[in-house]
């Protein structure tokens, strides 16, 4: 199976990333691979069961972020056969050394034909915003919103996007515990049989570390484009390699 071979690609390109001699060889400054699998499902079994995020602080103020999710062949239970992915590959590039703004391009694929897209545009961190950054400081938030302006597809239209992206920690309840999650929010979207004008794809995270680097996790998801079963309960685990 298709996705079989780019699943395999992507667990050897991993493993040569996260080892320390090619971290110093690509020269990056910090990063994390994070794991992440779904033994449970709750509502969709051909929803993603399987998560990898990567990221890398570059030279120059350039850097990466991904994610690729590999999805449930239906009628199988999780885990047991995956039939498609999607991923998200960014390049992001800081204006300046104290600039909370980044230039940005994003690299959208995923299974299927003639359903690719490349997207351009700019990331605000408010967080790093001089004006914000001692009230996100006190409340242990981190958020950014990335305008995705200009959307190359094959679909007609002039469709844009607005991608949000949070993370939020609880020091004085308990260190191990966080919520983070994202919010995709695509304007000027043409509806079609399947899919609503302007869908949102949502996915909230509500994770809590056991030991050194393995969390429990769980997430609320919201899928637009499918017109039924939109919403899902994802369970399971993750485990994090920094360097």
């Amino acid at each position: 199976m298709q996705v079989k071979t780019h699943y395999q690609s992507a667990a050897l390109l991993l493993g040569l990333l996260s080892s320390p001699a090619n971290a110093d060889s690509i020269n990056t400054k910090a990063g994390f691979i994070d794991f992440n699998l779904y033994p449970y499902l709750n509502s969709v079994d051909s929803d993603s069961s399987a998560t990898v995020n990567i990221a890398a602080s570059l030279a120059h103020r350039f850097s990466y972020f991904s994610l690729t999710n590999f999805a449930n062949q239906a009628g199988k239970s999780e885990l047991e056969e995956f039939e498609s992915f999607y991923t998200e590959q960014n390049i992001r590039w800081q204006i300046s050394d104290k600039s909370p703004l980044d230039l940005t391009l994003q690299f959208n694929l995923r299974s299927g034909q003639d359903n690719d897209r490349q997207r351009l545009g700019f990331r605000w961190r408010l967080n790093d915003t001089q004006a914000f950054k001692a009230t996100f400081d006190k409340i242990y938030l981190s958020y950014s919103i990335n305008f995705h302006v200009l959307q190359l597809d094959n679909d007609d239209g002039h469709a844009w996007q607005m991608e949000h992206v949070y993370r939020l920690s609880f020091p004085q309840l308990n260190e191990r515990l966080y919520l983070s999650g994202f919010i995709d929010h695509t304007i000027n979207q043409k509806s079609s049989a399947n899919v609503p004008s302007d869908p949102i794809v949502m996915e909230t995270q509500l994770g809590f570390r056991i030991v050194e680097n393995l969390f429990a996790v769980t997430e609320y998801r919201s899928n637009q484009y499918r017109k039924e079963d939109v919403n899902n309960l994802a369970v399971g685990f993750e485990y994090k390699i920094k360097w």
